[in-house]
């Protein structure tokens, strides 16, 4: 017995209305991935109603009532990608994709010391510099040093960590900003 796939109908105004509500309810997200994936279901079913789809006003009804707000958006994943390890530019680059404008990513951009603990989370996590192994050769230090960049981090901040002599110094280079936020 073979199964075949059933075509869903095409969306109509109250449709559309009700997978916007389902995917705020269920996904944090922002006004830019909220309207993406609302085009992306109309590409894929079509569109049943008179007129054009009322995409952009239900976003902008949605960022209204407040299950949207591009800020606090941005801030929640903002603080997560630091607590991961990820850099200021990786964070950037994920914001941006997200569809955050500029003015608020430079609002939530997390400050030196944060940026230095964040350094410092992802060297403890991939074992890179004093918490990896001990007399680490040239070529190993220059993969770590490499993944430090991937992450994000500067190219002077990546160094130091990945030479640092000790985790003691590294946690004392992490914590030298912390007073000067």
């Amino acid at each position: 017995m073979t199964q075949t796939r059933r075509n869903p109908r095409p969306l109509d105004a109250p449709r559309l209305e009700e997978l916007a509500l389902a995917y705020v309810a269920r996904f944090a997200t922002s006004a830019a991935k909220l309207e993406g994936y609302l085009r992306r279901k109309l590409r894929e079913r079509g569109w049943d109603g008179e007129g054009a789809a009322p995409v952009a006003e239900i976003v902008a009804r949605f960022v209204a009532a407040g299950y949207i707000d591009d800020a606090v958006f941005a801030r929640a994943r903002t603080g997560s990608l630091l607590r991961r390890g990820y850099g200021v530019r990786r964070i950037g680059q994920a914001l941006d994709a997200a569809g955050i404008a500029e003015d608020v990513r430079a609002e939530v951009r997390a400050a030196p010391a944060e940026q230095r603990r964040a350094a410092l989370a992802l060297a403890r996590k991939r074992r890179i510099g004093p918490f990896g192994p001990d007399g680490a050769d040239r070529a190993l230090r220059e993969k770590q040093l490499a993944a430090m960049l991937r992450a994000g981090h500067p190219l002077d901040s990546a160094r130091e960590l990945v030479n640092a002599p000790s985790i003691a110094a590294a946690e004392r280079w992490a914590a030298e900003l912390d007073g000067e936020e």
